[in-house]
């Protein structure tokens, strides 16, 4: 795992610096991040790399993750496509059973902290709690696009939304219109982890040797979960029409997701279009 030194050479001496000044505000005060799996998934990936990171600069965090049955992950799934504008048939049972699973977790976690992050809407309904610890700050992360929200699921969320302090999006594009405080923070890739970082060249081949991938042809390649809105069927139909000119071969890389009970279906959908082609 790296440290804040790993990433001078990146970003210089005065950032990693001003990082180091920047958490001394921040000391003898509690930090609580909160989501809905601890593999799998963008936000695991971050909280995974960030808080040993915050640890460095000397900040109390703490990461907790919310439970759920399968119906639960079905559940906000099914919101998760909504929230993206991808019709969904949400009923009133759903909207409960959120309410119930959000409400059970509230009672069994311990939330005490000065700052509270809540990463997307899955364990979104544990704000209600804040009113029980009125000076701590509340923040909700979303890291998903909801400008074009199923609107059932959006006014469902919305009040929960508006409790708290600030609500924190990755691009002015990805918001809604709300009597709320608004942050950007922009998408940014950490150039250390093992997505991004350069591999030697003994490195590569002895990937390529251990899932039995010829090294003959270039290689287009996703790294992604399996699900719609990563779109790997469409990746398979780019790399068709790309094929016809550019002899080449596709690498779908991805894992499941604690979260995603849709990723089998979606996996099996791109094993189906793929039909047995060694290129892909």
């Amino acid at each position: 795992m790296p440290d804040l030194s790993g990433y001078e050479p990146v970003v210089g001496p005065s950032v990693i610096e001003e990082l180091r000044q920047l958490a001394k505000r921040l000391a003898r005060r509690s930090i609580l991040m909160v989501n809905s799996t601890r593999t799998g998934g963008g936000v695991a990936e971050i909280l995974n790399w960030m808080i040993p990171l915050l640890g460095e600069l000397e900040l109390d965090t703490r990461w907790e993750v919310i439970e759920g049955s399968g119906e639960f992950y079905t559940v906000t799934k099914k919101f998760h496509n909504a929230l993206h504008g991808k019709a969904e048939a949400i009923t009133q049972e759903m909207f409960d059973r959120f309410v119930e699973v959000g409400r059970r977790n509230a009672e069994r976690m311990s939330l005490k902290a000065d700052i509270v992050f809540i990463h997307d809407p899955q364990p979104i309904v544990l704000v209600e709690r804040r009113k029980a610890q009125r000076s701590a700050k509340w923040l909700w992360r979303c890291h998903i696009d909801v400008s074009r929200p199923q609107k059932a699921v959006w006014d469902f969320l919305k009040p929960y939304i508006l409790q708290f302090d600030a609500s924190i999006y990755s691009s002015p594009a990805f918001t809604q219109q709300m009597a709320t405080r608004q942050v950007l923070v922009a998408p940014s890739i950490d150039p250390l982890s093992h997505k991004n970082r350069d591999l030697a060249p003994e490195e590569i081949q002895a990937v390529l040797r251990k899932l039995e991938i010829p090294a003959d042809l270039p290689i287009i390649t996703q790294v992604s979960r399996f699900d719609d809105l990563k779109d790997p069927l469409g990746v398979i139909d780019a790399f068709r029409r790309v094929r016809k000119s550019i002899p080449c071969r596709l690498v779908l890389a991805g894992g499941p997701a604690g979260d995603d009970p849709e990723a089998d279906e979606v996996l099996n959908r791109v094993r189906e279009k793929a039909n047995g082609n060694p290129g892909i």
